[in-house]
């Protein structure tokens, strides 16, 4: 139990506190709500919380957090600016302040951010360092894995995690940044000891709509960090190095931290990065471009927390693979499976010119797009996957309330021209097992868009969907 006014701590009011109350527990869900608890009401997409707050009242809430009074309701209420904003101070103040305790490390960017954000719990870990992982994928506290709803939980979720793991013994927490937790100010009042930025290309336009309201999101993360890692070969990376102080890197320009010499093969790449004047030879075991730019953020990560540059380079060469980030399928045949979670047109396009990078025999592309998102971007990949493909299978994703076949139309769009090197199937399970039955010795298969993912969201039901285990049902004896 907590004062009302210890919870306000760091908040700015519209007017005085009318009366202090005890405090059980804080949500924003009217229907949780019990006897003693704080109801924040916020305003979402669809509905209004102010609505809802004399039902919190009757449900026995002490106080209510607002934006405008409510008529008939008799409990203190707290005016604010902004509920969303109140509530990350609320949550901190609720859990003792746990991201103080911690250094936080924050990397957004449309591609690389689960990648870079397991090199950088690996590298860290490796040093002596107790870290936390907050990520799409999954959370992971000390070695203890827990399933993440979404990529930045809200804010009570958040700091409770950040207070599970202070009591872990975490020194370090590193966390995805998602564009839409920045809008919705999820992170508002943490300070980030280091802020990354990895990249920026076309996504979640159907909620951002723009690319420069996109770009916005993410660079609020930067107002907020001690020290930022960009990305000066992204063009939006680079026009951020041009206004702040920051740590820049890259392999096309004059940067902070530089790859050289660099040799890409099936097994991984290899490469000399140049920091301060010191050459550190890097061996790391994850194929493409890509994977040196990833290795790049977390680099500069570590060293901008203070790490020395001969252990961020030791523990790189020693890091593995991420789950569903170019991992490969045992098949025990003559040909490769892949499974990677590229689902921009970026991504789709960097996994597919890697894989042809070292394939012997065919690339076959085997993807989809997700239902409910940005639509502008499915004949986009289509086209990107008839360019950098032989044999391009289009399916399902998670088609969640829309049409599974509408989708794959939108994507069939963008790939005229190439119907010769086209098939689409509509259900996943059978496009994968149409690309087991007809593969070539040499050929690589990529399973694109799915990733770490176990499920597949339909309208009416998701249902367990593990790409490895649709694999090892289809691969002939």
């Amino acid at each position: 139990m907590m004062k009302l006014s210890d919870l306000l701590k760091n908040l700015e009011l519209k007017k005085p506190l009318s009366k202090d109350v005890d405090v059980n527990n804080v949500t924003i869900d009217s229907r949780k709500v019990g006897e003693g608890d704080l109801y924040i009401c916020l305003c979402g997409v669809t509905s209004d919380g102010h609505n809802f707050a004399p039902q919190a009242e009757q449900s026995g809430a002490s106080a209510i957090i607002c934006e405008r009074e409510v008529e008939g309701v008799t409990i203190p209420q707290v005016v604010v600016e902004s509920s969303r904003s109140a509530m990350s101070i609320i949550a901190s103040n609720f859990y003792g302040n746990p991201s103080n305790k911690m250094s936080v490390i924050g990397v957004t960017g449309t591609n690389g951010k689960t990648t870079v954000t397991h090199l950088i719990k690996e590298i860290l870990d490796r040093a002596g360092h107790k870290t936390g992982l907050i990520g799409t994928a999954n959370n992971i506290i000390g070695d203890k894995l827990y399933e993440a709803k979404m990529t930045t939980p809200d804010p009570l979720d958040l700091h409770k995690l950040y207070a599970d793991m202070v009591d872990a013994g975490c020194d370090t927490v590193i966390m995805e940044v998602s564009s839409h937790s920045l809008y919705f100010d999820k992170l508002y009042g943490v300070g980030f000891t280091v802020g990354a930025f990895t990249n920026l290309t076309q996504d979640h336009l159907d909620f951002h709509k723009t690319m420069d309201a996109y770009f916005e999101a993410k660079c609020k993360l930067f107002d907020m960090s001690k020290n930022v890692v960009i990305n000066g070969d992204d063009p939006y990376g680079r026009s951020i190095a041009h206004k702040i102080d920051c740590i820049s890197y890259g392999c096309k320009g004059d940067y902070d931290i530089m790859a050289e010499n660099t040799v890409f093969s099936a097994e991984g790449v290899k490469f000399d990065l140049k920091y301060k004047g010191q050459m550190h030879h890097i061996s790391l075991a994850i194929p493409g471009e890509f994977s040196v730019y990833n290795a790049l953020t977390a680099f500069g990560c570590c060293v901008a927390a203070g790490l020395e540059a001969s252990k961020a380079a030791e523990g790189l060469c020693n890091a593995v693979g991420v789950k569903g980030r170019v991992e490969v399928v045992p098949t025990g045949k003559d040909f490769t499976i892949l499974i990677d979670y590229a689902h921009t047109p970026d991504a789709l396009e960097n996994v597919l010119k890697t894989v042809r990078g070292f394939a012997k025999g065919r690339v076959v592309a085997v993807f989809g797009c997700g239902g409910d998102r940005d639509r502008t971007k499915r004949p986009i990949m289509g086209r990107i996957a008839t360019e950098c493909a032989d044999v391009c299978i289009v399916t399902s994703d998670n088609p969640r309330t829309e049409d599974p076949d509408a989708i794959i139309q939108d994507i069939i769009e963008g790939m005229k021209g190439s119907e010769e090197k086209t098939v689409a199937i509509t259900s996943r399970e059978d496009a994968i097992a149409y690309a087991i039955a007809h593969a070539k010795p040499d050929d690589v298969i990529v399973l694109a868009g799915k990733g770490h993912e176990t499920y597949q969201i339909f309208k009416d039901k998701t249902i367990h969907f593990d790409e490895r285990e649709v694999v090892r049902k289809y691969l002939p004896l």
